[in-house]
Formats: C-alpha cells, sequence, structure tokens
C-alpha cells in the first residue's frame, strides 16, 4: 500500500493481530499509510525491506524476535518506534487518549502530520455558489425571529479541520436568518490564514463571523473564530477571556478544549457539531458533553474532505445525528423549530 503523496509511510510491526489493527487504523487517520503490516516473521521473510519513513513495532515478548530489531537496523535507515502502549478498547475515552499519544510520539519523528487548509482553497470559497440553495432558507413560522443586539442562549460549537471551511460555509447557506442560537467556530488553520477565513466566510449574509475579542458575548446570529494562538474561555458572565497559555494539544485550537470550556459556561445549552478534519480531536470531550445533556452531531464520511475527526467522535457513541452540511442545517432548524413549539405550548398550559 502506499502512502498519499509527499506523505510518510510506515512499517508496522507487531505479534499480535488486533495491535496491528489498532495501530493500521490509527496511521490511517492522520493520513499515513502502512507500507507494511504483519508479523515478525512475515518480515524477515520479505526478500526485500519495504521503504519505510518510519516503522513501529510493538512486541508481546521481545524476547521472542531476538534478531528482529538488529535486522531492521541493518536494512533500513528510517527510525524505529517500539514501546507503544497496547491500544485500548476503540471508541472509548481511554483509545482517543492512545491515539493522541501515539500521533505525539509519531510527530517527533516526522514532524507536523495533520494537514490543513491552505490560503487558495480559502480564497476558492469566496467564488463556490453551486451548492448555495436556490431560494433562502425561510425561519419557520413558530420560531420568532432573534434579536441580534441580544446575548445567545443557546450556542453550537462547530470544529473542523482539513476541509471545515467548505463544510462550515455549506452549513451556514442552508440556515435561515433569525434562528435564536450563535455559534462557536474552532477550526484547525495555519494563523497565517485566519484573515483569510474571516474574510471569505464574513461574507455570509446572515451568520456574521468574527474573531474572539475579550469581553465580548456570543450573540444571535453571531459566528465566533476560536483564535489558534491561545486558549480562550468564557467567564462566570459568558463573556471570551483569552489566557496566556497556548492551547493543549498538537493543534491550535484544540476542539476537545473548547467544547469543554464553553460547556463549562452554558451546560446543556452548549451543542457540537464535528465536521471534516483529519484526527480525533473532539473525541474525548464529546463524550463528557452528552453527559451535560448536550447533543452531539457529525458530518457524515462521505461528504467530508477527510473524515477522521467525524468518524472518531461518533465511534464513541454519543452522537444523535449525522449528516450533510445540508442535512445538518435542515436538522437544526427542525431542533429549534420542535423546542419553541414545546415552549408555547408549555407556556400555553401554564396559564
Amino acid at each position: 500500500m502506499a502512502a498519499p503523496a509527499g506523505r510518510p509511510a510506515v512499517g508496522i510491526v507487531s505479534d499480535n493481530v488486533l495491535q496491528r489493527h489498532r495501530l493500521q487504523e490509527a496511521a490511517t487517520r492522520f493520513g499515513l499509510a502502512a507500507c507494511f503490516c504483519g508479523d515478525p516473521q512475515r518480515l524477515l521473510d520479505y526478500p526485500r525491506i519495504p521503504e519505510a519513513s518510519l516503522w513501529l513495532v510493538t512486541l508481546e515478548d521481545e524476547a521472542d524476535h531476538p534478531t528482529l530489531f538488529d535486522y531492521l537496523l541493518e536494512q533500513s535507515a528510517a527510525p524505529v518506534l517500539f514501546g507503544v502502549d497496547t491500544a485500548p478498547r476503540s471508541g472509548s475515552t481511554d483509545y482517543s487518549r492512545w491515539e493522541r499519544r501515539l500521533l505525539n510520539k509519531l510527530e517527533q519523528q516526522l514532524g507536523p502530520l495533520e494537514q490543513l487548509d491552505s490560503a487558495d482553497t480559502l480564497e476558492q470559497l469566496a467564488g463556490v455558489t453551486d451548492d448555495t440553495p436556490a431560494t433562502d432558507p425561510r425561519l419557520p413560522a413558530w420560531v420568532t425571529p432573534a434579536d441580534p443586539d441580544k446575548p445567545a442562549k443557546e450556542v453550537w460549537i462547530l470544529g473542523a479541520s482539513l476541509g471545515g471551511p467548505a463544510a462550515v460555509k455549506a452549513f451556514l447557506d442552508h440556515l435561515p436568518a433569525g434562528l435564536p442560537v450563535g455559534f462557536i467556530y474552532a477550526q484547525h488553520i495555519d494563523g497565517n490564514f485566519t484573515e483569510v477565513l474571516t474574510r471569505v466566510l464574513g461574507r455570509h449574509a446572515h451568520y456574521r463571523l468574527r474573531q474572539a475579542e475579550a469581553g465580548h458575548k456570543v450573540h444571535h446570529g453571531e459566528v465566533v473564530l476560536m483564535p489558534v494562538e491561545h486558549e480562550w474561555i468564557l467567564d462566570h458572565n459568558g463573556r471570551l477571556q483569552e489566557k496566556q497559555t497556548p492551547w493543549p494539544g498538537p493543534y491550535g485550537p484544540s476542539i476537545d478544549q473548547v467544547l469543554l470550556n464553553v460547556a463549562d459556561h452554558y451546560g446543556h445549552h452548549c451543542h457540537a457539531i464535528l465536521f471534516s478534519g483529519m484526527g480525533n480531536d473532539g473525541a474525548i470531550a464529546a463524550p463528557l458533553l452528552k453527559a451535560y445533556g448536550s447533543r452531539i452531531w457529525v458530518q457524515e464520511s462521505t461528504s467530508c474532505g477527510n473524515s477522521s475527526m467525524p468518524d472518531s467522535v461518533a465511534e464513541t457513541g454519543c452522537t444523535s445525528f449525522t449528516g450533510t452540511p445540508e442535512q445538518l442545517a435542515r436538522e437544526l432548524v427542525k431542533t429549534i423549530e420542535a423546542s419553541c413549539l414545546l415552549q408555547r405550548r408549555s407556556q400555553r398550559d401554564s396559564v
């Protein structure tokens, strides 16, 4: 199996079938391919050692394979990474943490692995019109148009990486004006392209993309972009505050940390949609939000530029809806309409 063009290839050697499978699965999430995946004897029997950028070796007992490491050191110039922890059950929070530790070790040897959208890709979004609705989406009759000058009581976090800007644009394009919600947008992106992203998506007629500002509250109809460099939190009044420390994890903003920080203030009034992206950012915090009573939705795989991120969150079992960006938009409108209708009935019954 060849690696994607320009991407490193890894060789996976393990005497445990399940461990080999999970290492290969994780490598795929990181945009890598396995040039070899098998047990030690199979590698030793190869007529010519495969060309790898890195060898991943995990053995239940190294004494059972005394010649393996000498063979790798003699036959390949690639570094050998061994002693990786045994992978926990797939879909668990422990598994997501294991994947994150593995990513850190791989990046120490291979450099940054997550692919991000380029400035050219972002600029191209400005001219994308094919997926926009033929007519402007209409606000349902049961939903009273929200006042854009008032802070939102309900906030949805939009988390994304590679392919995310296009997906988020399509999602916003299919929302009607006046929904009583605000959005916080956590996008893995090169910090140099933040202004381009703000400019391109900031042209949206109904939902205004703006960069986070200290002291600001998220208002109806706003999409507040989380900065890449430093972590941001909300104070007890719901105002955004910048910390002087970087986001935890390999990429900023950390979607897991954004989920936790926003939910810490909004509780069950904070929800999340995970769009296209590499890696598994969001998979650790999403089950915690579900425990709050939050909704967790993901973009379906075939509509993603890269489905690793939403797939990782879906595998935790905490998601309640999966769809294309357009379907996610329609589901949000239906959910808000049902909530408004229920609220009106409750008010009527209490009179």
